[in-house]
């Protein structure tokens, strides 16, 4: 379902104000994955469409909220430090408030359904 915008309201942004509410609280009624990516960061770009393309998959099921480090004055960054993010992207999975994992670099769609089905039916 799109909304009028044409954005997809299983993808949003995130950031260290609301990341409480949009990703802790919500991961309590479907999993989160989280997208910590910075502009500068090309395997950032590529895995960008590979997530959304994922996230389309799976419909309702699974969302998807990007972070953005650089945005507002570094904030974000605050965020990739509290959970130890040591290189850009970064996608972790948030399931009832909890990490549950993670990985890093561009990975193919192959890569990130395998990664979902062993953290979802764990």
């Amino acid at each position: 379902m799109l909304h009028p915008h044409g954005e997809d309201s299983h993808i949003f942004a995130a950031n260290v104000h609301d990341f409480e509410e949009k990703v802790i609280q919500a991961s309590h009624q479907q999993p989160v994955l989280v997208d910590l990516w910075a502009e500068w960061c090309s395997p950032c770009k590529v895995i960008a469409p590979i997530l959304q393309q994922f996230i389309a998959e799976y419909e309702d099921e699974i969302l998807l909220a990007k972070v953005e480090v650089d945005e507002g004055d570094g904030e974000n960054m605050k965020l990739a430090g509290h959970y130890r993010v040591r290189g850009f992207p970064t996608i972790i999975l948030f399931i009832d408030g909890e990490e549950k994992g993670r990985f890093s670099g561009a990975k193919p769609l192959s890569f990130i359904r395998q990664f979902m089905d062993e953290h979802i039916n764990a």
